[in-house]
């Protein structure tokens, strides 16, 4: 028998159907493509919000959708790897993966957002989004990093830790899986 997921991605028809009949979220973990230093997976915006996702999934009884890997990285254009979206492109998007998770029968859908500049335009996108959506269904953005107490942000991201590729976002990548991390140019 196959094992068990929170993973939308690696569950069958009948085992979402099964979810469906009980619970009605989804969380969709939204980030961006771009550098992260020297040392840092590109995918470091995806990879936070993918485990924290999955993390939470089980406890508020919720599905983790497959995630959006790009975003609103236009800051950081001219970086190798850096891969963005303009802006109506990443709403339309937004848009259109609120109204098809809808359509399957999600009520609450959640956009957990790593990348900070996709911040507003995912916000925007689920209100354009709300006509399209049943009456019961709802879309709405939260940035993992909402939860963190005003002393929890400064210790990941602020003045003395930096603001990007920083402490924090390198800590995460790493608990998450430490070979993705090139630790030699990190200390450098």
């Amino acid at each position: 028998m196959k094992p068990s997921t929170v993973f939308l991605g690696e569950m069958t028809n009948p085992e979402v159907e099964a979810f469906l009949v009980e619970q009605d979220m989804v969380i969709v973990p939204t980030g961006s493509t771009e550098q992260h230093g020297p040392h840092g997976p590109l995918l470091t915006d995806v990879l936070v919000p993918n485990e924290v996702a999955r993390r939470v999934a089980p406890r508020v009884g919720a599905v983790v959708a497959p995630p959006i890997n790009y975003g609103l990285s236009y800051p950081h254009v001219g970086f190798t790897g850096v891969v963005h979206l303009r802006i109506p492109t990443f709403m339309s998007m937004v848009e259109d993966i609120a109204a098809g998770l809808a359509d399957i029968g999600f009520r609450r859908i959640v956009f957990l957002n790593g990348h900070y500049d996709n911040t507003y335009a995912i916000a925007y996108a689920c209100a354009n989004a709300r006509p399209r959506l049943p009456d019961e269904a709802v879309a709405f953005p939260i940035n993992y990093w909402d939860g963190m107490t005003s002393e929890e942000a400064g210790e990941f991201f602020g003045p003395t830790t930096g603001l990007h590729a920083n402490r924090g976002e390198t800590s995460a990548v790493l608990a998450i899986d430490p070979n993705l991390v090139d630790m030699e140019r990190a200390n450098a």
